[in-house]
């Protein structure tokens, strides 16, 4: 079985912020958030709050989106082609993706991807509050154990070492920057 992360592992980018720009593109009443947007983006740069806080207030946008499951599935068609040629050529059935993204978003790609298997973080789609812990660091590993127990990873992607809790368990890891994949350092 092998693991990833998906933004800027498998998808070339970040997700979340390209949901962002294609909602306020298409779902021009979303704009309203972008003050409280940036007044909480200001916060966090200044470590004045929390990465959370500063998402939970970005996802507030979720508020003025009438039907989020057309909006994802129309966002996710329309960015399919993100997805790296790297990862389509070598995917297999049991992939597993974590992500710290919305898991509702993710779970499109997977699908899309004919993937049964993704985690990622649980987000309200209507309130864009997080309804449980971000699937950040040891988070993923947790996350994993919860669903496969002891089942061991044979190959593990990412681009960020943040992920080195996941690394560690995998019997192979990969860092990924770009298209550029080289084995996971200090493994």
């Amino acid at each position: 079985m092998n693991v990833y992360d998906f933004d800027k592992t498998i998808y070339r980018g970040d997700s979340t912020v390209d949901f962002v720009l294609w909602l306020y593109l298409h779902k021009p009443k979303t704009m309203i958030s972008i003050p409280r947007t940036l007044w909480f983006g200001l916060l966090y740069v200044i470590h004045l709050t929390n990465k959370l806080t500063f998402k939970e207030n970005l996802y507030h946008m979720f508020n003025y989106v009438d039907n989020m499951d057309d909006a994802v599935e129309k966002f996710v068609k329309s960015h399919m082609h993100k997805i790296k040629l790297y990862y389509l050529t070598q995917k297999k059935e049991d992939d597993v993706i974590i992500s710290a993204s919305p898991e509702f978003t993710i779970k499109q790609f997977g699908k899309a991807l004919g993937l049964n298997y993704v985690m990622a973080s649980v987000v309200d789609k209507k309130t864009g509050e997080y309804l449980g812990v971000n699937c950040h660091g040891v988070e993923k590993v947790r996350r994993y154990r919860e669903v496969f127990s002891d089942t061991p990873i044979d190959e593990f992607y990412s681009d960020s070492l943040s992920d080195t809790p996941l690394a560690k368990i995998a019997d192979k890891a990969y860092l990924v920057k770009g298209n550029d994949i080289k084995l996971w350092p200090n493994k």
